[in-house]
C-alpha cells in the first residue's frame, strides 16, 4: 500500500535536507511545491503559466492551482509506493483537499512527521549565512565559515549578509511560519497522525527518527 507522508518543519529546520535523505533510503517520490511551481513555469504548462502570471502581479497561488499541481504530480509512475509532501498542504484547506484527493484514490496521509528545533538555534542556522559581494560565495559562521572573517578566500573580497538572513529578517519569517503553520500542526494532531520529531541533534540522528516513525 503507498504511503503518504507530509512532513513539517519550520525554515532552517532541515526538512529539505531531510526530505531528499528519505527519498533514497524509501523509494518515497519528493514532492515540493516550490520544485513543482519552477517545474510547471519551466514547461509552459497551462498550470505554470496561470501560476506565473499571478506571481509576476504579486499575487498568492491560489489553494486550488496549487492543488491541481500536486494532484498530477501524485498521478505519475514514480509516486507509486507513495510520497513525500514538503511544502504543502500549507493549511487546513490545503489538507481538507489532500484528504479527498487521497480518499478518491483509496488511501489517506499516513504520518505527519514534525522537525521541532528550538528557535534560538534556528536563529543561530538561518542568520549565519554571509556571501561574497564579489563571486557570489556563500559561507556560514557555524557550518562553513571563511578562513578570515568577512573576507571570501576565493578572491579577497568584502563579505555580506543579505537582507533575508539578518536576525530580525529571521524571526519575523519564523514568526510568520509559525502562525500560518499553528492550524495545520492542530489538524493533524487532533487527527492522531502528528509524530514530533527532535531536529537539535546530528543529521543522521533525525534521519534515524523519522525512518523509525515511517515504518511504525
Amino acid at each position: 500500500m503507498a504511503k503518504y507522508v507530509v512532513l513539517l518543519g519550520s525554515p532552517g529546520a532541515g526538512k529539505g535536507t531531510q526530505a531528499d535523505i528519505l527519498t533514497k533510503e524509501t523509494g518515497l517520490a519528493h514532492i515540493s511545491t516550490g520544485g513543482l511551481f519552477r517545474e510547471h513555469i519551466a514547461q509552459k504548462t497551462e498550470l505554470g503559466i496561470l501560476a506565473q502570471s499571478l506571481m509576476d502581479k504579486g499575487e498568492f497561488v491560489p489553494d486550488d492551482l496549487t492543488i491541481a499541481m500536486v494532484k498530477e504530480r501524485i498521478s505519475r509512475a514514480d509516486c507509486e509506493q507513495g510520497v513525500i509532501l514538503d511544502g504543502f498542504p500549507r493549511n487546513p484547506v490545503q489538507a481538507d483537499a489532500t484528504k479527498l484527493m487521497l480518499n478518491a484514490m483509496g488511501s489517506s496521509v499516513s504520518v505527519v512527521p514534525y522537525i521541532i528545533v528550538p528557535e534560538d538555534v534556528l536563529i543561530q542556522r538561518l542568520s549565519g549565512r554571509w556571501t561574497c559581494r564579489n563571486s557570489g560565495h556563500v559561507y556560514h559562521t557555524m557550518f562553513s565559515p571563511p578562513e578570515k572573517e568577512g573576507i571570501c578566500d576565493l578572491c579577497g573580497a568584502e563579505l555580506y549578509q543579505r537582507v533575508d538572513d539578518t536576525v530580525e529578517t529571521v524571526k519575523k519569517r519564523l514568526r510568520i511560519y509559525m502562525e500560518r503553520t499553528s492550524p495545520l500542526i492542530d489538524y493533524y494532531r487532533k487527527q492522531g497522525k502528528l509524530v514530533e520529531i527532535e531536529g537539535d541533534q546530528p543529521i543522521d540522528s533525525v534521519t534515524k527518527d523519522l525512518l523509525a516513525t515511517l515504518k511504525k
